[in-house]
C-alpha cells in the first residue's frame, strides 16, 4: 500500500501537470468504487484544478470547490492516460477523470477485491461536514509531530509497537514498509510495548522517522509514477535472509496476524528471535 512519502510525491506530481487544467468529464465504471453520491461527481466539470494534496493515505484533488478524495488501498493506481476517444472503460479502470488540453487520470486496481474508494464533497460555500467526518478518526500525519507529540501519540494506544505505527487513529501515513525500517532505524524490536517506551527510545523513533521520511521522499520524486514496493528503498522489509545493513547479520521475518514483519535480531531484539505467532511475548 502507498505511503505517506510515496503518496505526498504522487499528489505533487499531479498538482504540477494537471494544475489549472479544467474537468471536462468524470466517469466511474464500478459502482463500488463510489463512496458518496452527494454531490454528483459531474458538478466538478467545467471547474478547474485548483490544487492536489494528502491527507493520512488519502489523495485530495480540488476542482474549485468540488473535491474528489481517493484511497488507493493496496493495490490501487492512479496514472496518466492517453485521453479517451470513447464511453468504454480501459482496461481495469475503475474511475476516469478527463481534462481539457491534458492527459486523463484513470484509477486501477490490481486483483480481484475492489477495496479502492473515491469520495466527492462540496467546499463551494465552505468547509465540508461529510469531508471532516470521513478524517475524523484519523491521527495526525507523521510528518507533522514533534518527538514530543509523537510519545504521547503512541503511548496513548497500548499494543506492539510496528502494529501501533501503522495505526492510522494514532498516526496516519505509516504502513507496513516504513514500520518495519522505522523498528530498524530506532533499533527496536516491532514487539516492543509502546506504553513501556521511554523517552530516549521515542526519540529515537522520531529521529528515525524524519530520516526515513526524508530519504523515501527522495526517491520518490525522482520517480514519474508510484512504483511497486520492491523498486523503493529499505532496511529490512520484504528483505528476509539478506545481511542487515548495520550489522550484516541476517535479517529475519516473524509472521504476526495477517502480515510479515522483518526485523534484525542483533540490532533490535538483543539476538534473541521473534516467535511465529499473535501470543508472542513483549521483546525489547
Amino acid at each position: 500500500m502507498p505511503e505517506l512519502p510515496e503518496l505526498e510525491a504522487h499528489a505533487g506530481r499531479l498538482r504540477d501537470g494537471w494544475a489549472g487544467h479544467t474537468l471536462s468529464g468524470f466517469r466511474p465504471f464500478s459502482f463500488a468504487v463510489m463512496k458518496t453520491v452527494i454531490p454528483d461527481p459531474n458538478e466538478g466539470v467545467g471547474r478547474p484544478l485548483s490544487t492536489v494534496g494528502r491527507r493520512g493515505k488519502y489523495l485530495i484533488a480540488n476542482f474549485d470547490g468540488v473535491v474528489f478524495v481517493v484511497h488507493l488501498m493496496q493495490g490501487g493506481r492512479l496514472r496518466a492516460t492517453a485521453p479517451a476517444s470513447g464511453p468504454k472503460a480501459p482496461r481495469g479502470a475503475l474511475a476516469r477523470w478527463g481534462f481539457d488540453g491534458a492527459d486523463d487520470w484513470t484509477l486501477t486496481e490490481a486483483g480481484k477485491e475492489r477495496r479502492v474508494g473515491v469520495w466527492v464533497f462540496d467546499r463551494r460555500n465552505g468547509p465540508s461536514t461529510a469531508e471532516a467526518e470521513l478524517f475524523a478518526d484519523l491521527g495526525p500525519d507523521a510528518d507533522s509531530l514533534d518527538a514530543r507529540g509523537l510519545g504521547e501519540r503512541l503511548r496513548s494506544r497500548s499494543g506492539r509497537l510496528h502494529n501501533v505505527l501503522r495505526d492510522q487513529r494514532v498516526v496516519a501515513g505509516l504502513g507496513r514498509r516504513l514500520a518495519n525500517d522505522l523498528c530498524h532505524v530506532a533499533r527496536l524490536s516491532p514487539f516492543a510495548p509502546t506504553g513501556r517506551l521511554t523517552d530516549d527510545e521515542v526519540k529515537r523513533v522520531h529521529l528515525a522517522l524524519g530520516d526515513l521520511l526524508q530519504r523515501d521522499l527522495a526517491f520518490e520524486v525522482t520517480q514519474a509514477e508510484l512504483v511497486n514496493t520492491a523498486k523503493r528503498p529499505t532496511n529490512v522489509h520484504r528483505r528476509a535472509g539478506e545481511p542487515c545493513p548495520t550489522c550484516g547479520e541476517p535479517i529475519r521475518e516473524v509472521a504476526y496476524r495477517s502480515y510479515v514483519v522483518n526485523y534484525c535480531p542483533t540490532c533490535q531484539t538483543d539476538g534473541r528471535i521473534l516467535a511465529d505467532n499473535t501470543t508472542s511475548k513483549f521483546l525489547k
